[in-house]
């Protein structure tokens, strides 16, 4: 299978939760995806991707386990003690230097999990200005896709082994020991906000001094975490700083940015003509326009009305639509091939009003027309509102009208209030009236009452010793949390052994001189290194999972497969053997192929490795 084709099947799982519970995956790796909702799967007893579709309609209480096991919230006070460091003594006085005494601070934490490095962040910019500076100026803003998470973090109450990382002169200054547990300091607490944020779909916040977003995006493909990169360049205000986690490599090749530290993983914004990226990935996500390396002003104009949140359109003086924004195709049921065509054609033009007679009226007085609570019938019991402005639009030199723009503001919300309220003051009244008869009630219900009293009494006894019992209980899962934590603990451990035995790998491969290929048994390539690439001219990409057959290099491929089938049938353990070929560059080499079998520690054979190295020029 092709690494560009995609489970159908698996697609549809992702589409059926995007649908049903808001959760966007669909930019996340498919490796990632299909390990974890396999675990799921295995969990549950399904066996394919539709059989666990059908179990999530049945057991709806799956997608809080699901959501769980994808989205994995590992963090911890001072995670990379080295990095923070760097952060407290170089970062954060050049985000305080270039500011005024009075000028706000501002950081958002993305993809802050449970908290722990928000709070981080937190008491480092407290430490640098003072809680009295920091209370005034900082806002640490942090947002994940995950509630529950959210929802741990605002409480800021953490056990003794999640602070167990806290140096203790920060633990005793910034927390509160309350019932054997450690609290946020209320002054520390004020200065941060938790949202709910998706880093794909939503906008980014803006003005930002500091993005943390640590081992979050290493999740997702390369074209998101383009998406994602160039909505933080947004976010930040000019040289401004993004603090990476150590799993993210990639990054040093972005042009957005560049490395202030690579080893510490922090970088600055830079303002080097890849604004383009910028726009174009957040404006047309899902075209496949060639982004150029510097867009003119129309062009930022263009991009700027594109991500308006407010639906508008714009028609010329032949009432030709010209422009329409992403809010408003989606509010107004518009395609891009409406672009170009007349109004008069669209529906649009006489719903959810008529716009043809204010149109014609703007163009000949040249003054805005605003028409409010414009009710608009979409489905059969959905009933919107909007205020519709319609503003002639003038050259600057001739006052000559270039177009009409329309905008759509849906005041839905605002309408709702206004009939709620009226409502809730008609109830207030009747309440009234109710509570004066209630009152007389209640002198005779009060009698009554003081004989409960005495059996509440005897009820609360039983509810004393019924406390006790949940209380050993409590004791007891505390106890168990712990082990699951200590559990989850060395998985994280064990996954960031991994992750620096595969650099590991990737470095030595890197460093050979010779080129090295690893096959599977079925002659799929599983490794091409550097060298490979460079004296055959293709990319690991190009190769990975394809036949070595039906490659079209310049090593003749024919004279190998006899002897790859005796290695991998165990007729041979190796084959040596030297070959007239064309490297990249069109030049005729003789290249020496050495073959050796890939066996494990059982000695079954898992594949072949193929060595190869140029031994001199050939003569023309």
């Amino acid at each position: 299978m092709s690494i560009t084709e995609r489970n159908p099947n698996l697609e549809n799982l992702l589409e059926y939760i995007k649908r049903n519970r808001g959760f966007d995956f669909s930019g996340y790796k498919r490796t990632s995806l299909t390990r974890r909702i396999g675990k799921r799967m295995q969990s549950v007893g399904v066996e394919n991707y539709s059989d666990y579709l059908d179990y999530l309609e049945v057991h709806p209480d799956e997608f809080i386990d699901l959501f769980n096991t994808i989205l994995i919230n590992v963090t911890t006070f001072f995670r990379d003690p080295q990095a923070w460091e760097y952060i407290a003594t170089e970062i954060i006085p050049q985000i305080i230097a270039s500011k005024q005494v009075t000028t706000p601070v501002r950081v958002w934490s993305a993809g802050c999990a449970s908290g722990e490095e928000t709070y981080t962040i937190a008491m480092l910019l407290a430490e640098a200005l003072g809680i009295e500076q920091y209370t005034a100026r900082v806002k640490v803003f942090a947002t994940d896709v995950d509630v529950d998470a959210l929802n741990y973090a605002r409480q800021a109450n953490y056990n003794s082994k999640e602070v167990q990382s806290v140096p203790p002169n920060f633990l005793d200054k910034y927390f509160e020991r309350v019932n054997g547990r450690y609290v946020v300091q209320k002054e520390l607490r004020r200065g941060v906000i938790f949202g709910r944020h998706d880093l794909v779909q939503d906008a980014p916040i803006s003005k930002i001094d500091l993005v943390i977003c640590r081992n979050t995006i290493m999740y997702f493909n390369s074209e998101t975490q383009a998406k994602i990169l160039a909505r933080f360049h947004f976010a930040l205000n000019d040289n401004g700083f993004l603090f990476f986690g150590k799993a993210e490599m990639l990054f040093s090749r972005n042009h957005s940015y560049t490395a202030v530290d690579l080893r510490q993983r922090v970088f600055t914004k830079a303002n080097n003509g890849s604004i383009g990226d910028l726009l174009l990935n957040m404006a047309h996500s899902k075209s496949q326009i060639a982004i150029p390396e510097m867009v003119d002003k129309v062009s930022v104009y263009e991009a700027g009305f594109e991500v308006d949140s407010v639906a508008q359109i714009v028609v010329d003086s032949n009432s030709i639509v010209i422009l329409a924004n992403a809010e408003a195709r989606n509010l107004l049921n518009l395609n891009l091939k409406d672009i170009g065509r007349p109004l008069q054609d669209l529906e649009l033009s006489y719903r959810p009003i008529d716009l043809r007679s204010p149109i014609d009226q703007v163009r000949s007085n040249r003054h805005i027309i605003t028409l409010k609570d414009i009710e608009w019938s979409i489905a059969e019991r959905e009933i919107r509102y909007l205020d519709v402005q319609i503003t002639p639009l003038l050259n600057e030199n001739t006052e000559e009208i270039l177009g009409i723009k329309v905008i759509f503001t849906d005041v839905t919300r605002f309408k709702q209030l206004q009939q709620e309220l009226v409502t809730a003051n008609q109830e207030l009244e009747t309440a009234y009236e109710e509570l004066q008869s209630t009152t007389e009630e209640l002198e005779t219900t009060n009698e009554e009452l003081q004989s409960t009293v005495e059996e509440l009494e005897t009820t609360n006894e039983e509810l004393h010793s019924t406390n006790e019992e949940l209380e050993t209980m409590n004791e007891e899962l505390q106890s168990t949390n712990e082990e699951l934590q200590t559990m989850n603990e060395e998985l994280r451990q064990r996954s960031e052994e991994l992750n620096q035995a595969n650099s590991f790998l990737e470095s030595i491969l890197t460093s050979l001189r010779v080129g090295v290929v690893v096959l599977t048994p079925d002659l799929q390539i599983l490794i091409w290194n550097r060298k490979a690439e460079d004296m055959w001219g293709l990319r690991f990409d190009e190769v990975f999972s394809k036949q070595l057959i039906s490659l079209d290099i310049g090593l003749p491929i024919e004279p190998l497969i006899q002897p790859l089938q005796a290695i991998i049938s165990r007729q041979s353990k190796n084959h040596e053997v030297v070959l007239n070929a064309i490297n990249r560059r069109g030049r005729a080499i003789a290249c020496q192929v050495v073959c050796t079998a890939l066996q494990n520690s059982d000695s079954d054979i898992k594949g072949v490795i193929l060595l190869m190295e140029q031994q001199q020029q050939q003569q023309q």
